[in-house]
């Protein structure tokens, strides 16, 4: 009956390395996919702007515009809201 506990806590050990070494294989695949979308709206960028810089100029100020409102109306980093 030992004999088979042992047996199966190797079975355990097994799957949870199994685990571990997935969840770095999905790490890096997902760093990867980072990457590459990065790169890819960067070009698509750089695309836009030799093709119709006025839309690319808009387009920029749009982003801009929007980031800078987010920044603006999100509460404070490391300070709590108390109502």
């Amino acid at each position: 009956m030992e004999c088979l506990l042992q047996y199966l806590d190797d079975i355990d050990d097994i799957v949870g390395a199994l685990g571990l070494v997935f969840e770095n294989i999905r790490r890096i695949f997902l760093g990867l996919c980072a990457a590459l979308f990065s790169v890819s709206m960067i070009a698509s960028g750089v695309w836009l702007a030799l093709l119709h810089p006025p839309l690319a100029l808009a387009t920029c100020m749009l982003l801009f515009v929007t980031l800078l409102y987010r920044t603006v109306t999100s509460p404070a980093r490391g300070h709590l809201q108390t109502s």
